[in-house]
């Protein structure tokens, strides 16, 4: 049993990009994210890694372009403006098949909006991640232990897939403290023939370029992407149920209102309402399948937010509309509390009975 420590969720996340192999972090300023550069200005060059905080958003994400067409495992983060700048860089990351870890500590908007937490980023992040036909795979972490954990992964399934993979979080968890396990994990051997790496002559040297002057190759390639993206669908969803034998009332949340509403299902529970917990921890792809089947023997969903329902979309096309989707959120940075979110289920108990 490894030992486990407080830190706040912006230091975990940068101790456990070390310990998945980043040797590589490029970033800029900007609340509430930034206790994560100061943590990786002092932890890379003790590993002989490489910390730079760039001239703006814009040149860190194409320093973390230059470091993953090396074969270098690498990550920047960033909140909800900074993430915005960094988009089209993002969207030539995937045009060269690069692996890459991005993670926003979402703030709230639009605009510079306020240091906040916020969970408005999610169409961004599961929809618009760039211009082209593309995808980001894209997950939520709603503990100091899974930020943890999740970014340990990220670094994984960015290496197997090819792809970027964004860790979308909020001001809640990079600013709370927890108790965090960082269990050692060995770096995985992969293949990094595809670099543009040095050869020594053994190989033809690689160019990486994401422009296509021929339709029809260019048409072959995006559709080979989406065969990874189909790839991802089979392999990479992920999910947590809480409390759902018997629900007859679901709610859909993830990030930090999953936790307000693990709190709603307990006290609804003990009122004998049959409440229960779908929280998508991969939200692209999304937890399809298992809201699906949730819908056989539920009467109504509730979409629980920080945002003014970017999420309730996604809820209703995984369960084809058979019920009702209702929906709780706060936006501006405030948070969904436990009575407002109870009330509204109490009010959908009434109705569905």
């Amino acid at each position: 049993m490894h030992e486990k420590v407080l830190m706040k969720g912006n230091e975990a996340v940068g101790e456990a990009a070390i310990i998945a192999g980043c040797r590589h972090y490029f970033g800029y300023p900007i609340t509430p994210q930034n206790e994560i550069a100061a943590y990786m200005s002092k932890r890379m060059p003790q590993v002989g890694g490489v910390f730079l905080q760039a001239e703006s958003e814009i040149g860190a994400i194409h320093m973390v372009y230059g470091a993953a067409a090396c074969g270098k495992r690498t990550m920047t983060t960033s909140s909800s403006p900074g993430i915005s700048l960094k988009v089209e860089g993002i969207s030539y990351l995937v045009g060269c098949d690069l692996p890459a870890v991005i993670m926003n500590i979402q703030r709230a908007g639009p605009g510079l909006g306020g240091i906040q937490p916020s969970q408005a980023d999610y169409n961004m992040a599961t929809k618009a991640m760039g211009h082209g036909d593309l995808r980001v795979l894209t997950v939520a972490p709603h503990t100091i232990q899974e930020i943890a954990d999740l970014t340990m992964d990220a670094f994984d399934l960015a290496d197997k897939y090819r792809t970027p993979v964004m860790i979308l979080s909020d001001g809640v968890l990079g600013q709370m403290m927890e108790p965090v396990e960082f269990k050692p994990r060995p770096v995985p051997e992969m293949d990094y023939s595809w670099a543009c790496t040095t050869t020594g002559g053994k190989r033809e040297r690689n160019i990486l370029n994401s422009m296509y002057l021929v339709p029809e190759e260019f048409d072959q390639l995006n559709r080979d992407r989406f065969k990874k993206y189909d790839e991802i669908i089979k392999n990479e969803v992920r999910s947590e149920s809480y409390k759902m034998e018997g629900a007859e009332i679901v709610l859909v949340a993830y990030g930090a209102c999953a936790r307000v509403s693990k709190n709603v299902v307990d006290e609804a529970r003990s009122k004998g309402i049959k409440a229960g917990l779908i929280r998508p921890i991969s939200l692209w792809p999304f937890p399809n399948a298992v809201l699906k089947e949730a819908a056989k023997t539920a009467k109504a969903f509730l979409s629980v937010e920080m945002s003014m329902g970017q999420m309730i979309n996604d809820v209703r096309l995984a369960i084809e509309c058979s019920h009702p989707v209702s929906f709780v959120g706060r936006t501006g940075g405030l948070i969904p509390s436990l009575e407002e979110v109870l009330a509204k289920v109490e009010k959908i108990s009434g109705e569905v009975k």
